[in-house]
């Protein structure tokens, strides 16, 4: 069942013309349909590097999180982006230093067991990288955060036949900013977090 629009179309002589569309009764716009991914853990990394003593950089990481994206348009402009991390998972090679990060002179893991973010904005700056801001919150403190991001093509993972791409999200914070160590000098642990996320991710 059709039904026809008409339209003014211009001519070289200046005189409009009626052009046909023909339109389909209850037809809509076609709208980019979401599609969720979803990270595989054991091809995803979510690190950090701060300073000790002003001289060495630390390496640590989360070795339990998950990362999520919606996405619905092929060039990422309309992706949301979001992350959980167990607190409780921090890993720095070091057991002791692992137990204090836990406790509430860092993260106080007890009372915050979950680190979060979710994007409110992608802003592209080329094909596949740009921005992604949102909000980040560690120990309860939620912050608006600007990270850096790049994403792969997408391809066909030989084992699970599916598509495949990964992202990759880093930048710095500042970790009193979420009432991490903050009775930590700066001359003992760096101020400045460095942090790194590798997510290889299919659709769920």
């Amino acid at each position: 069942d059709c039904s026809t629009h008409t339209r003014d179309q211009p001519t070289g002589e200046g005189v409009p013309q009626k052009k046909l569309r023909i339109v389909r009764r209850g037809e809509k716009n076609k709208e980019n349909t979401m599609t969720t991914w979803k990270n595989d853990q054991a091809h995803s990394r979510l690190g950090f590097v701060v300073r000790h003593l002003t001289i060495t950089e630390i390496t640590g990481r989360f070795a339990e999180f998950t990362v999520t994206a919606e996405i619905g348009k092929d060039d990422l402009s309309d992706a949301k982006f979001s992350m959980a991390a167990q607190t409780a998972s921090v890993d720095t090679d070091v057991a002791a230093r692992d137990e204090h990060l836990r406790s509430g002179d860092f993260f106080e893991a007890a009372v915050h067991p979950v680190i979060t973010f979710e994007s409110s904005k992608v802003r592209l700056e080329g094909a596949g990288e740009g921005k992604i801001s949102g909000l980040l919150n560690i120990r309860g403190v939620a912050t608006a955060v600007t990270f850096s991001f790049r994403s792969s093509e997408v391809v066909t993972n030989p084992m699970t036949k599916k598509p495949t791409r990964s992202f990759k999200v880093w930048g710095d914070i500042k970790r009193k900013d979420f009432g991490v160590g903050v009775n930590e000098p700066a001359a003992m642990v760096g101020e400045i977090v460095h942090v790194s996320a590798d997510a290889e991710c299919s659709p769920a």
